[in-house]
C-alpha cells in the first residue's frame, strides 16, 4: 500500500536524525524535570512510590494516566497507522482537556489529594505501571510476542478491512473512556481514604519503571501539555524507542551491577544481570539514591530473597519488611522514622537530642538546688540556733514534713526562726494563704491593762480614745528606721529602698531579710507595749507577705508568718491591731516606705489599672482570711492603703477604688472598722467626700511638724502652742459628722521636731533643718538660721545620754500635746515602736529613757495647761 511504502521509506532516511533529536529533546525535558522539581520545592507523595535503582536521579515516580497508557498499547501494538486516527485522537484529547478545566474550576475547594491535577497523576501512575511492565519484559514476553505477530498480519490488510477495524476500535475506546473514567473516580476516593490512613507516602504504582522509561513519559506529558504534539506517535518510531530502551537498560544494568559490586551486593547485581523482575509487588528494594551515591562498602543493602550471611545477621532482629522475609509487607514499627525525609529526620534529631540533654540537666539542676537550698537551710538554721531562735525544732523530725514541702515556705527546717511558731505541719489555706505555723487554738481574754476590756469583750470605740504604736520599719523595711541594712552600699551602687536592697542582695535576700524579721521585733517587744499603757498595735506589712508579680525582686511569702505571729502575740497580751497595708502593686505614692522609690504606678501610668486590680486581688485574699472567727476580737481595725499621694493621683479615681475595696472587705465577711488615708488634702475637703462609704469607716491622718517648713522653724515652745491652738481645732472638727468627715484618727505621729535623722528623706538626701534637704537652695530652717551660729544637726543627732534634762522635758510635753489633741477625736497611733538609731522616733527608747508618760493612759501634761518658757530653763533653741 503506498501509505505503508511512504512510512517505510521515511522511517528507514530519517532513523539517524530522529534517534539524535529524541535523545536532544530527552536531555532537555529531563533539565526542564529537574527545574520544575526544584521550583515545587518538594517531592509529590502518591499513592504506591517506593524506591528503586531505577529512579535515583529522578527522585520521583511519574506514570501516565490510564487513557494515555491505552493508546501508547495500541501505537505499540501496531493498531494505529493512519493520519485519520490521529486527528481524531487529538480531537478526542481536547475534548478530554476542556472536561478535565470544568472539573477542576467545579472542585477549587477540593482537598490537594483529591485535587484534578493530583487526580490525573495518580492515573498515570497507575497506568504507568502496566506500561512500564511491558516495556521492559523479557524477548520471550507473550505480551511482546502477540503485539510482533497482530503487527505482521496487519501488512496484508486491505483498506476497507483497515478502515472497519479502524471504526470498531474507535467505538471500543469510547466505551472504555466512559467506563475508565467512572473507575477512576471510584479508585480515587479509595486511594485518598487510604492515604489519609496510613503513615507512609505511596503512589498507585505498585512496580516501578526504569529510568529511561519516566524520562520518556515525563517528556511526554510536558509535551501534551505545553505543545499537544502527541500525534508524531506512530509504530515505526516506537521500534526506535524500544530499541532505545534496551540499549538504555543494557547500560543501567552495567552501573547498577558496579554500584552494587562496591556496596558488597554482589547477588543482588547478579540478579539484575540475569534480567530477573526486580520490582515484584510487596517487595521493596534499597533506594537507588543510596546505590548511585555509592555510600559506603558496608551499607546494608535489603532485597527480595535476603541479602546474604552478612546482610542477615544484621537484621535477624527485625520483622519482615515487605518480602524481604515471609511475612506480610511494611517496615517493622520500631524503623518509622525511614518513611521520613532528610530534613525531618534532622529536625526530630535534633529535638530528641534537646529533651534528652534537658532530661540529664534538669535533674541534676533540681538536685544541685535542693542541695544548695538545704546548705543554704541548715546554714541559717544553724546561724539561728546559735540565737537561741530554732530550740523547739528538735519537737519534729525531717520525716514529718512531706517531700514535696521539704525546703519550701512551708519547712521550719528553712526558717531562720521558729520559736513562737506551731512547727505542725499543715498546708492548709484560707483565702489562698497558708495557716502555717498557727496554733489551732485561741485564747481571748487578755487585757493590756484595767482601763481596757478584755479582747472578747467589745472596745468602746469613739468614748475611749486608742492609743496605739506602730511596728514601722519591719515587715516593710525603711532605710532611716534600720540603716545598718543599707551602710555597707556605696551612694554609686543606688540602694535606696526594699525593691534596690533585694535586688542587690539576690539569693541572700531571703536569709537576710528573714534574719532582719526575726531579730528586730521578738515577742519582747509586745510585752513591753503592753507595759507602756498601750493597747492598740498598728502592723505595717506590704503586699509581698501575701504574693509577688513577674519581675518582683521582694521575698515573698516569708513576711507573711511574722504577722500571724505578731498578731499572735498582740493577742496573748491584749493588744489590739490595725493591719496596715503599707506598699501595693505598683507603689500608690512613689516613697521608699511603699517598696519602691520613684514613679507611682498604681492608678496612674501604663499599668496603672492593671496594679489597681492587682490590689483589689490582694484584699480579696486578705479580708477573706481575716473574716475568721479567730480574728474577730483580735483585729478591729483593717487598713485599706497607707499614704495614697492624692496631691499627684486622680481624686475620683482614689475614691472610687476605696469604696470598691470597702465594699469588697464587707462582703467577704470582716467587721472590723475599715480605715483609709486622707491623702495629704486639706482636711476642710473631706467635708463632703466619700459620704457614701460603707459603715464602720475610719478617715487616718498623719501629723508631723518636721516635713513643714513653717513649722520647723519654730522655736521649742511655739511648736507646743501650735498644737494645742491650731491642730486641736482642726482635728475635732474633722472628726465631726456635721461639721468635717466623721471618726478620724492620727494613725502617724512622732516627738521628733527636726527632719535630722540619717537617710529620714530618702537615702542620699539632705534635710530640711541644716538647708541640704533641697539641692538647688540651701535655705536652712531651724529657729536659729539667721543667727551667726546657722543650724547643725549634731545636737539632735546627739547620743540619748546628752540629752538634758530641759531638752527631755520639752520632748515629754511636746508629745502629750499632740495625744491631748488626736484623743478628741478616735486617738493615735506614735510612728514608731523601735528604730536603730533615730531616737526621737522610737516610743521604747523614749520610753525607757523619761521622755515619754510612764503610762501613755497618765500622760502629765495637755492642751490648756500652762506651757512653760523652755529658754528659761535653759534650752538653746539650736540644741
Amino acid at each position: 500500500m503506498p501509505g505503508q511504502s511512504e512510512s517505510r521509506s521515511r522511517d528507514r532516511h530519517g532513523q539517524s536524525r530522529d534517534r539524535a533529536r529524541d535523545r536532544e529533546r530527552e536531555r532537555r525535558r529531563e533539565r526542564e524535570y529537574d527545574r520544575e522539581r526544584e521550583a515545587r520545592g518538594r517531592y509529590d507523595e502518591d499513592e504506591g512510590a517506593v524506591p528503586s535503582p531505577g529512579n535515583g536521579r529522578k527522585g520521583k515516580y511519574r506514570s501516565q494516566g490510564e487513557d494515555e497508557y491505552e493508546y501508547y498499547e495500541r501505537v505499540r501494538g501496531g493498531d494505529i497507522n493512519d493520519g485519520a486516527d490521529d486527528e481524531e485522537q487529538e480531537r478526542r484529547r481536547r475534548e478530554r482537556r476542556r472536561r478535565r478545566r470544568e472539573e477542576e474550576k467545579s472542585k477549587a475547594k477540593e482537598s490537594p489529594a483529591t485535587a484534578p491535577v493530583r487526580r490525573r497523576e495518580r492515573e498515570r501512575d497507575r497506568e504507568g505501571y502496566r506500561r512500564r511492565r511491558d516495556l521492559t519484559e523479557d524477548e520471550g514476553s507473550p505480551t511482546k510476542g502477540a503485539r510482533e505477530r497482530r503487527h505482521r498480519d496487519r501488512e496484508g490488510e486491505s483498506e476497507a478491512e483497515a478502515e472497519a477495524r479502524r471504526r470498531r476500535r474507535r467505538e471500543r475506546q469510547q466505551q472504555k473512556e466512559l467506563d475508565r473514567e467512572q473507575e477512576l473516580e471510584a479508585a480515587a476516593a479509595v486511594n485518598v481514604a487510604r492515604k489519609h490512613k496510613s503513615k507512609e507516602s505511596t503512589s498507585s504504582a505498585s512496580h516501578l519503571l526504569s529510568a529511561d522509561a519516566l524520562t520518556r513519559m515525563a517528556s511526554g506529558y510536558e509535551e501534551e501539555d505545553l505543545t499537544g504534539q502527541w500525534e508524531r506517535r506512530d509504530r515505526d518510531r516506537d521500534r526506535e524507542r524500544s530499541k532505545n530502551q534496551d540499549e538504555g537498560r543494557r547500560e543501567r544494568r552495567s552501573r547498577k551491577r558496579a554500584a552494587l559490586a562496591s556496596a558488597g551486593a554482589g547477588a543482588l547485581g547478579a540478579e539484575i544481570a540475569e534480567g530477573r523482575p526486580r520490582h515484584k509487588s510487596g517487595a521493596r528494594v534499597v533506594s537507588g539514591a543510596y546505590l548511585e551515591e555509592g555510600r559506603g562498602s558496608d551499607m546494608n543493602v535489603r532485597r527480595r530473597g535476603g541479602g546474604g550471611p552478612e546482610i542477615e545477621e544484621a537484621y535477624k532482629y527485625e520483622e519482615s519488611w515487605e518480602g524481604s522475609y515471609d511475612s506480610a509487607g511494611g517496615p517493622p514499627a520500631w524503623k518509622f522514622w525511614n518513611a521520613w525525609s532528610k530534613k525531618k529526620r534532622t529536625c526530630i534529631g535534633a529535638v530528641a537530642g534537646i529533651l534528652i540533654l534537658l532530661a540529664i540537666i534538669v535533674p541534676v539542676a533540681v538536685v544541685e538546688s535542693k542541695k544548695k537550698a538545704s546548705d543554704s537551710a541548715s546554714s541559717s538554721s544553724s546561724s539561728a540556733s546559735s540565737d537561741g531562735l530554732t530550740g523547739n525544732l528538735d519537737s519534729i523530725t525531717r520525716d514529718s514534713i512531706p517531700s514535696y514541702a521539704q525546703g519550701t515556705y512551708l519547712d521550719p527546717f528553712t526558717w531562720y526562726e521558729t520559736e513562737g511558731f506551731n512547727l505542725t505541719f499543715t498546708n492548709d489555706t484560707v483565702g489562698g494563704l497558708y495557716l502555717m505555723g498557727l496554733n489551732s487554738s485561741w485564747e481571748d481574754t487578755a487585757r493590756p491593762n484595767d482601763n481596757v476590756p478584755p479582747l472578747n469583750e467589745a472596745f468602746p470605740y469613739g468614748s475611749q480614745p486608742i492609743r496605739g504604736v506602730n511596728i514601722g520599719g519591719w515587715l516593710s523595711i525603711e532605710p532611716w528606721i534600720t540603716p545598718s541594712l543599707f551602710d555597707t552600699y556605696s551612694s554609686s551602687e543606688g540602694i535606696i529602698d526594699e525593691w534596690t536592697l533585694t535586688t542587690k542582695l539576690g539569693s541572700a535576700a531571703s536569709t537576710t531579710i528573714e534574719k532582719h524579721y526575726a531579730t528586730f521585733y521578738t515577742e519582747e517587744d509586745f510585752a513591753d507595749i503592753k507595759e507602756a499603757g498601750l493597747d492598740h498595735v498598728r502592723i505595717q506589712y506590704s503586699y509581698w507577705a501575701v504574693k509577688t508579680y513577674d519581675g518582683d525582686p521582694y521575698v515573698a511569702k516569708i513576711a507573711w508568718r511574722y504577722l500571724l505571729r505578731a498578731i499572735e502575740y498582740c493577742r496573748k497580751y491584749g493588744l489590739r491591731v490595725k493591719l496596715d497595708l503599707h506598699g501595693i502593686p505598683g507603689s500608690q505614692n512613689g516613697w521608699e516606705h511603699s517598696g519602691h522609690q520613684g514613679r507611682i504606678g498604681w492608678l496612674n501610668g501604663t499599668n496603672g489599672e492593671l496594679n489597681a486590680n492587682r490590689s483589689l486581688e490582694i484584699h480579696d485574699q486578705l479580708s477573706t482570711f481575716f473574716a475568721q472567727d479567730r480574728y474577730k476580737n483580735v483585729v478591729t481595725m483593717y487598713g485599706v492603703v497607707n499614704e495614697p499621694l492624692m496631691l499627684s493621683l486622680s481624686v475620683e479615681k482614689v475614691l472610687d477604688w476605696t469604696n470598691q475595696t470597702a465594699k469588697l472587705v464587707r462582703k467577704n465577711g470582716v467587721n472590723a472598722t475599715i480605715v483609709f488615708h486622707d491623702g495629704f488634702l486639706n482636711l476642710d475637703k473631706w467635708d463632703s467626700m466619700l459620704k457614701d462609704h460603707p459603715e464602720g469607716m475610719y478617715l487616718d491622718t498623719h501629723q508631723y511638724t518636721t516635713f513643714n517648713t513653717g513649722e520647723i522653724v519654730l522655736n521649742h515652745t511655739a511648736k507646743i502652742n501650735l498644737i494645742c491652738n491650731s491642730w486641736y481645732p482642726m482635728i475635732e472638727a474633722i472628726n465631726s459628722t456635721s461639721d468635717g468627715w466623721g471618726p478620724t484618727i492620727c494613725g502617724e505621729w512622732s516627738q521628733a521636731d527636726t527632719d535630722c535623722a540619717k537617710y529620714l528623706n530618702n537615702v542620699g538626701r539632705g534635710t530640711r533643718w541644716e538647708g541640704t534637704y533641697d539641692t538647688s537652695s540651701s535655705t536652712q530652717y531651724c529657729p536659729t538660721a539667721n543667727d551667726d551660729g546657722g543650724c547643725s544637726c549634731d545636737g539632735a543627732n546627739a547620743a540619748v545620754s546628752e540629752y538634758s534634762d530641759a531638752y527631755k522635758k520639752w520632748l515629754l510635753y511636746y508629745a502629750e500635746a499632740q495625744m491631748s489633741v488626736f484623743e478628741t477625736a478616735m486617738g493615735w497611733f506614735y510612728w514608731t515602736w523601735r528604730t536603730e538609731s533615730a531616737s526621737q522616733w522610737s516610743y521604747l527608747t523614749a520610753w525607757k529613757n523619761g521622755f515619754l508618760p510612764t503610762k501613755a493612759y497618765s500622760p502629765s501634761f495637755k492642751c490648756g495647761d500652762d506651757v512653760p518658757d523652755f529658754s528659761s530653763l535653759g534650752l538653746p533653741e539650736d540644741y
